[in-house]
């Protein structure tokens, strides 16, 4: 459990928490994004966008998509995990836990992109809803900031700083 969660919860842990619930949720282990990055991906590759680079380490936060020459960070943030306002939801179990962790993953966001936009990175942000339902409306967002980031000049290749 992360520290700052052991520090607001009552004891510095979950209260009411019936064992084999516990249990059940320790085994739960992320997988990724993959369904949402596998679509965008493909359809990158559909659109013919070339030099792209998948969660790029050179980067802070990781983003999904990287892409160096134009300095453009691209995240697919799942709708749970990053608290959409459309789609989102806090479960009834443990409330104050999940309510807690969505709102730091909101804020760690919004650092990101503040630290990443800094250093003359553009930074997109898609819902894991927007990939599903309007992915050819975020396959042309994106490559209209393409464009105008290389029309601004700012594609002049290389990584990070």
């Amino acid at each position: 459990m992360e520290k700052f969660l052991k520090d607001i919860l009552p004891g510095g842990e979950f209260q009411g928490v019936e064992p084999s619930h516990s249990r059940l949720m320790k085994a739960v282990r992320g997988k990724g994004n993959r369904t949402t990055e596998e679509k965008f991906e493909k359809a990158l590759i559909l659109s013919g966008v070339p030099d792209w680079e998948m969660q790029s380490r050179s980067v802070p936060g990781r983003p999904d998509f990287f892409f160096p020459k134009e300095r453009i960070a691209v995240f697919l943030d799942g709708c749970f995990w990053h608290g959409c306002g459309r789609c989102g939801h806090i479960p009834k179990k443990n409330k104050e836990f999940w309510a807690a962790k969505i709102s730091r993953n909101k804020e760690r966001d919004k650092n990101t992109d503040a630290i990443i936009r800094r250093h003359g990175i553009s930074v997109l942000r898609f819902w894991e809803h927007q990939i599903r339902d309007e992915l050819d409306d975020c396959i042309s967002k994106l490559l209209r900031r393409i464009q105008k980031r290389r029309q601004k000049g700012v594609a002049k290749g290389g990584g990070y700083l």
